[in-house]
């Protein structure tokens, strides 16, 4: 329990000194610079998955038309 206290404490005091290091012009350029990373990160991981679900909508696509035209054949 002690040290879920000194955890809560810890966290609680890192967002202070990010407020007050935030103020600062260096501080304001190093989070931007974080923001700008993270927002390019989470829009890379977004274009990837939208491309991916792409590639395998198309190959389902694929394997219904072939299996389509299979059973076109057999009847």
């Amino acid at each position: 329990m002690k040290n879920v206290f000194w955890l809560i404490v810890g966290i609680a005091v890192g967002f202070v000194v990010a407020h007050e290091v935030s103020k600062t012009p260096g501080g304001k350029k190093f989070f931007d610079d974080v923001n700008g990373k993270s927002h390019d990160f989470a829009s890379a991981i977004v274009d990837g998955y939208k491309q991916r679900e792409a590639e395998l909508r198309s190959a389902v696509s694929d394997i219904e038309d072939a299996a389509t035209k299979a059973a076109k054949k057999i009847k």
